[in-house]
């Protein structure tokens, strides 16, 4: 520490510090920090052959953050593969102050490429990260829908992952609305670019599915789509999300993560969107299908109603009820008969009873010039004379003769 800055009293609105003391502070204090080892990509690389200073950004991949790093020429100059931009490095260095412009950056002396099997490793230990969180689980998968009313796309500019899937897509339905956001594809602006525009599309509620291409390429390459920031926010989105990474063999983890994986752009658009001619041709065969069944259901209801028709019960309704008034009129004549043979059996037999009432009644001993005498016996009792020696001595006598009385015959006179 300067004697300058050591001496320096504590700063008052009455008596600040000039600039030059708080530089010369903040300098004092990063120059104690250590050295440190630093991972991220390269996004510019300056390195003149005449100069002994090369000068890098180094940009974290998940963040908008960068900062600057400064090395010896030779250091990248050695480097083999050569360095290049969107390469991932880790970079051992100090963090060096610079008093006059009043920036930080960070002093290498040593740069070391992250190498394919190092990037593989990371990128499988990520994976079982978020596969032991549940992200690439397929309760947590949203359906497609069968028709969107709008397709978000997030690709590269004019690029040929972009023409196959509209190109596709609008063959297949030609009315699909298409809302493209070009972001970059590879290298430190590809994940922040891409994370701003699924927020975009996310937030957009005429779109219903977002679909993430780009064509095949390095591990390298495709690195972004392994990012754990991507991963997650893809996962977060609340519309569903495809991804169409590079060729069948690539699977980057935003493969995992979303909704729907398809292994090329061209697959994608043959899977947010139906096919208008298959569609056209399915309901063709479903029309076709439904009139056959139709017909065959008014056929097999026809036939039942022959069926019934043709059924006595129907075929002749008032045949059996007239059979059944025969019936009743033979039955009613058939009673008629019996009661007039029982009525005449009766009278019958009413007329001999009283034939033969007639036949022993007095009345018929009157008419033959008879006369019926009656008398009274010692009780009272009126009784018919069948012999003068029924009669007591002083009786009285009463004499019928025919329908007519004669009287009565005094006491004790016998005729």
């Amino acid at each position: 520490m300067t004697t300058e800055s050591a001496q320096a009293p504590a700063s008052t609105a009455e008596k600040p510090w000039p600039v030059r003391t708080v530089a010369r502070k903040i300098g004092d204090w990063i120059h104690r920090l250590g050295t440190v080892w630093v991972e991220g990509q390269v996004t510019q690389v300056n390195s003149r052959p005449n100069t002994q200073t090369a000068f890098l950004t180094l940009r974290d991949p998940s963040a908008d953050v960068s900062m600057s790093v400064t090395c010896p020429n030779w250091l990248i100059r050695e480097m083999e593969p050569p360095l290049r931009e969107g390469a991932s490095v880790v970079v051992h260095a100090k963090p060096s102050y610079f008093f006059g412009r009043g920036t930080i950056s960070l002093r290498a002396d040593q740069i070391r490429a992250v190498g394919i099997g190092e990037l593989l490793a990371r990128i499988e230990r990520l994976r079982k990260l978020l596969a032991a969180e549940g992200l690439f689980s397929p309760q947590r998968k949203r359906p497609i829908p069968f028709l969107p009313k709008g397709v978000g796309l997030i690709t590269g500019r004019a690029s040929a992952a972009e023409r196959d899937v509209l190109v596709n897509a609008q063959a297949r339905w030609p009315h699909v609305k298409f809302k493209v956001l070009n972001t970059a594809v590879q290298g430190s602006q590809a994940v922040p670019q891409i994370m701003r525009a699924l927020r975009i599309l996310d937030a957009d509620p005429e779109i219903d599915v977002i679909v993430i291409a780009r064509g095949g390429g390095s591990v390298e390459d495709l690195l972004p789509f392994s990012d754990e920031a991507l991963c997650r926010a893809v996962s977060a989105a609340g519309t569903p999300v495809v991804s169409a990474i590079g060729h069948e063999p690539d699977t980057p983890l935003l493969d995992h993560v979303a909704d729907l994986r398809c292994s090329t752009p061209t697959d994608a658009s043959k899977r947010i969107v139906p096919d208008v001619r298959e569609e056209t041709e399915r309901v063709r065969q479903m029309r076709d299908r439904g009139r056959r069944a139709l017909h065959g259901w008014v056929d097999t209801q026809a036939r039942l109603l022959n069926q019934i028709r043709s059924r006595p019960s129907l075929a002749d309704p008032l045949g059996p009820v007239q059979r059944r008034q025969d019936d009743v009129d033979l039955h009613r004549e058939r009673a008629r008969r019996a009661m007039l043979t029982l009525l005449a059996k009766d009278q019958a037999e009413v007329a001999s009873a009283r034939a033969r009432l007639t036949a022993l009644g007095p009345a018929a001993t009157l008419a033959r010039g008879y006369a019926v005498v009656q008398f009274v016996d010692a009780e009272g009792n009126l009784q018919v004379l069948r012999s003068v020696s029924e009669v007591e001595a002083g009786a009285q006598l009463r004499v019928r003769v025919g329908d007519g009385a004669i009287g009565a015959v005094a006491e004790g006179e016998q005729g």
